[in-house]
């Protein structure tokens, strides 16, 4: 596939100079998310308060048809958005009244859960239990603990953040999840719009939790939550966008609406939204499904691969590559372990190649608006590092 920089023509020219590696973090907006930003602050100016009927009733709802085309999911009423993956894990927590929550995950999460898990457990709102996620037999020992365990929440990643190694039986954990307990969370963000994903037949027994910020090209604001038919129908923590909708509850309580709305807050930015359904039109419009632009993200992995092991990137040759490309679902980024990968971050920022480092690993992240030019430009400025 050819590059499609023509499609990020604003991010690029705003700053000519910069070669952008970091598509698994910051990803670059499309241009089409520039007039969805003017969009959002139009209606609000034409519409005031009227902007909510085009908000809710049509923005909302196309973000939504997005999620539930890209996943396979039977409804997109499954699916609640949210200004962050924070704001929806605390909400979902929120639905147990189990005190203390027997939670099971890794210790390789992002820290939108590692932190409030930790801070959960030292407070005793939960019971944590934690499998080495960089195990060389993490899948047995995870899906094992799992069937064998008495939890009421497994909360796991399907592309790890830090190593990129992709999860990818992460579905058959739908056969432990009940209404009752235990609930199978996913956290997608590093896999939505980067390694395919069908959740038809596991979409009435687990949630799946992502975002617009990554590979959906969109920025802050977007988060989202598919969340099964039965689960969780009453949560603790409840915003009155929540009763909008058919609701149900007990006679005179607090009523919920019956879809994924449960799940939802109060007032918000609409304008991420604006840009989720810019992107995700844009990707569909133009042909650019996840597994036509992973199959472009890969080979230009190993591409640079083949490229460092030769040499022409200096030092990085001397890093030893946590997830190259196999036969399987592939991350989106290159990640590469050595000691110094914090101090070849950082010099490389000051050429202004960005990339990240968490821990050891230095990430190269790679997407449509690269190109065999890119590779050439990385490993000329990776050339000077010591």
């Amino acid at each position: 596939m050819k590059a499609r920089k023509d499609l990020f023509s604003r991010a690029l020219a705003a700053a000519p100079c910069r070669l952008h590696l970091a598509a698994h973090s910051h990803h670059l907006w499309p241009d089409v998310t520039f007039d969805a930003q003017l969009e959002a602050w139009q209606d609000a100016a034409a519409l005031a308060d009227r902007k909510w009927d085009k908000a809710l009733g049509e923005i909302y709802p196309a973000a939504q048809a997005l999620v539930a085309r890209e996943l396979g999911l039977p409804s997109p009423e499954t699916v609640v958005f949210a200004p962050n993956t924070h704001t929806l894990l605390t909400v979902l927590r929120s639905a147990f009244e189990t005190r203390p929550l027997r939670v099971m995950s890794t210790d390789g999460e992002f820290h939108s859960f590692r932190r409030q898990a930790q801070r959960w457990a030292e407070a005793g709102e939960i019971e944590l239990t934690l499998i080495d996620s960089e195990s060389p037999n993490f899948v047995e020992l995870f899906l094992a603990s799992a069937r064998s365990g008495d939890f009421d929440l497994i909360f796991v990643s399907h592309v790890f953040f830090k190593t990129g190694l992709v999860f990818d039986r992460v579905w058959e954990l739908a056969e432990l999840a009940r209404p009752q307990g235990p609930w199978v969370v996913v956290d997608g963000y590093h896999g939505f719009r980067a390694v395919p994903t069908d959740l038809s037949e596991v979409a009435d027994r687990m949630f799946y939790m992502a975002g617009g910020y990554k590979y959906a090209m969109a920025g802050e604001g977007a988060a989202f939550l598919h969340a099964p038919p039965g689960f969780g129908p009453r949560p603790a923590l409840s915003g009155w966008y929540a009763e909008f909708g058919d609701l149900e509850g007990p006679p005179g309580g607090i009523g919920y609406t019956r879809d994924a709305g449960r799940f939802l807050g109060a007032t918000f930015d609409p304008s991420g939204l604006y840009r989720f359904v810019a992107a995700g039109q844009m990707l569909e419009a133009e042909g650019l499904n996840t597994a036509a632009v992973a199959a472009h993200a890969t080979e230009l992995q190993t591409r640079l691969l083949a490229m460092i092991a030769a040499g022409e990137a200096g030092a990085l040759a001397q890093a030893v590559p946590v997830n190259p490309p196999g036969d399987g679902p592939q991350a989106r980024f290159l990640a590469l372990r050595h000691p110094r990968a914090l101090a070849w971050k950082q010099a490389l920022m000051e050429r202004d190649v960005i990339v990240d480092v968490r821990d050891d690993v230095l990430r190269i992240g790679l997407s449509i608006y690269h190109d065999a030019d890119d590779l050439a430009a990385f490993c000329e400025a990776a050339g000077a590092l010591d």
